[in-house]
C-alpha cells in the first residue's frame, strides 16, 4: 500500500463485479495489468476484467498479455505496452486523442458484441453438451 501511495495512486478497496460498469462509465481509460499468477499457470487467458472494460465501451491498455486464443485484436481492440515508460506514454497519448479513445472503445465493444456474450458462451456450451451426447451415443451403440 505504500508504494500506491508513494506513486500517488489511492486504492479505494475492493470492487464488486456487479458495480464494474457503473465505475468504468466515470472514465475515459483503463489499464489492465495481469497478476503473475494468471500469466504463469493460465498464459493466454484472460481474466474478466478485459472483457468487462471492452464491454462497456471504455479504452484499455494492458500490460504485456500473450493473448495467444485470437479473443482479440491487440492494438486494435486495446493497446498494449511493455514497460512503465510505454504505459505512461500510451495513456499520456490516448488521453490527448478524443477520436483514438473513441475508436478503440468501439473497436473493443464491437469486438465483445459479436463473439464475447453470454449468449455466445451459452452457444458454445450447448454444442459441447451436444457433441459429447452424440459421443456417449456412438460408444453406447458400438458396446451394444
Amino acid at each position: 500500500m505504500t508504494a500506491l501511495g508513494d506513486a500517488g495512486i489511492e486504492y479505494a478497496g475492493w470492487l464488486p463485479n456487479y458495480e464494474v460498469p457503473a465505475v468504468f462509465s466515470r472514465f475515459r481509460i483503463t489499464v489492465h495489468i495481469p497478476r503473475r499468477p494468471y500469466l504463469e499457470s493460465l498464459p493466454g487467458i484472460p481474466t474478466i476484467r478485459p472483457f468487462e472494460a471492452l464491454a462497456c465501451g471504455i479504452p484499455l491498455v494492458v500490460a504485456r498479455w500473450h493473448e495467444t486464443g485470437g479473443l482479440f485484436t491487440p492494438g486494435a481492440d486495446f493497446a498494449v505496452v511493455d514497460s512503465g515508460e510505454e504505459m505512461t506514454a500510451t495513456l499520456g497519448a490516448l488521453m490527448r486523442d478524443d477520436r483514438a479513445r473513441a475508436r478503440m472503445a468501439a473497436r473493443g465493444r464491437g469486438t465483445v458484441l459479436a463473439a464475447h456474450t453470454c449468449a455466445h458462451r451459452v452457444d458454445q456450451l450447448l454444442a459441447i453438451a451436444a457433441e459429447a451426447r452424440h459421443g456417449q451415443l456412438a460408444i453406447a451403440e458400438g458396446a451394444a
